[in-house]
């Protein structure tokens, strides 16, 4: 007679070995795999760069006066560039128009001129830009004046916005600054006088903050008639140092005739603030043209914060 727990146990390893065969024996059905391929990239629309009007071609290769030089040095254009000598040597001169550009009509007469800046280098670390105008000839630029901008300046924009003016974004130096790296913000205006000089008619510079130091001369307006004494008006963004500003008298030919103070009325000191005072003209003759500038002057440098300007009539 065989025990009854040796047949239960091998009754139990029978059927734990049947179910292990039949569970391995059973082979996983695989999931079908899929790809999604990536959208073709469409093609790159070819670039077309606008061609520069005809006049820039005109003025890079224009003559040009030098700015720096000791006399009335005037140098070929081509394409924008002149080099003469050999870096180091004592006649090197190398001159090279940017892409700054602009056309209007800048000294009251209508005809069309042009705006350019245009750098000179004699061999030194200094680049010295000029803001230069060209008037149009029969369809040939011919040079008329320039002013010097700065040494090595960074230059955001030149344009023509209306007529009589030339307008200049650029960063150019404070006293601080060493010469690799200018940081004063500055805009200003032009324009070009009956003498055919550039005047700078206002000037604008800007704290670290991007405040801007204006100053706006509300009274009397430009080209007025004025008699023995004028009374300006105005206002400022920052009241200057003591509440002081500077007016300067010039006659058309740039000689000052007279210079003096005018009182900020401010209601915290570097606020915003007004002026209104009357200047005398003292001995200025009768039907003089005549222009008044009214300045923001560093105290420390002597060198310009702001300024604004009009031009009268003595009567």
């Amino acid at each position: 007679m065989v025990p009854r727990r040796p047949l239960i146990w091998i009754l139990a390893t029978c059927l734990v070995l049947t179910s292990c065969r039949s569970f391995d024996s059973a082979s996983p059905t695989p999931e079908p795999v899929s790809a999604t391929l990536p959208a073709p990239e469409p093609s790159p629309v070819p670039k077309t760069s606008t061609p520069a009007p005809e006049y820039v071609a005109k003025l890079r290769n224009a003559d040009y006066q030098l700015g720096l030089s000791d006399s009335l040095q005037t140098v070929k254009l081509t394409d924008g560039r002149f080099e003469q000598g050999a870096p180091g040597g004592t006649d090197y001169i190398s001159v090279a128009m940017t892409d700054f550009i602009a056309r209007g009509s800048f000294d009251g007469s209508g005809d069309e001129e042009y705006a350019a800046l245009v750098s000179e280098n004699y061999g030194g670390t200094g680049s010295f830009m000029f803001l230069v105008v060209y008037v149009d000839v029969n369809g040939t630029p011919r040079f008329m004046t320039s002013r010097i901008v700065d040494d090595r300046p960074q230059i955001n924009e030149l344009s023509a916005p209306a007529a009589n003016e030339i307008f200049l974004d650029a960063v150019i130096h404070s006293s601080q600054d060493p010469m690799c790296c200018p940081t004063l913000r500055t805009t200003r205006h032009y324009r070009v006088d009956g003498l055919g000089s550039l005047i700078m008619t206002d000037y604008t510079t800007f704290t670290p903050a991007e405040e801007p130091r204006t100053i706006n001369i509300q009274s009397p307006a430009n080209h007025a008639e004025v008699f023995r004494s004028v009374l300006i008006r105005g206002e400022v963004a920052i009241a200057p140092f003591e509440n002081n500003l500077v007016y300067r008298i010039f006659d058309v030919g740039g000689v000052e005739l007279a210079v003096g103070s005018i009182t900020v009325t401010a209601s915290e000191p570097g606020g915003p603030g007004t002026f209104d005072q009357t200047i005398s003209l003292g001995n200025i003759l009768s039907g003089a043209a005549i222009r008044i500038e009214v300045q923001d002057v560093n105290a420390e440098d002597g060198s310009l914060f702001a300024m604004d300007s009009v031009d009268l009539v003595v009567k």
